[in-house]
C-alpha cells in the first residue's frame, strides 16, 4: 500500500526537522555518489578478461649480405 499525499508531506516535514533544510541537499549528493560508485564498480566487475595485447609475431628478416 502507497502512501497518500499526506503522509508524504507528513514524513518530509518529520525529515526536515530532524536533519534541517540546508543538511538534506548533502546527504543526497553522498547517496548519489556511493550508487554512482557501486555501479562503476559492479559493471568492471562483469567486464570478461581479455587476454593481454601483445603484438603479433614478426616473421625473421633475412640478412642481405653485400656481394
Amino acid at each position: 500500500m502507497m502512501p497518500g499525499p499526506w503522509e508524504l508531506i507528513l514524513i518530509l516535514i518529520i525529515v526536515v526537522m530532524i536533519f534541517g533544510a540546508k543538511r538534506i541537499p548533502e546527504i543526497m549528493g553522498g547517496i548519489g555518489k556511493g550508487i554512482k560508485s557501486f555501479k562503476k564498480s559492479v559493471e568492471t566487475d562483469d567486464a570478461p578478461l581479455s587476454p593481454p595485447q601483445t603484438a603479433p609475431p614478426e616473421a625473421p628478416k633475412e640478412k642481405i649480405e653485400p656481394k
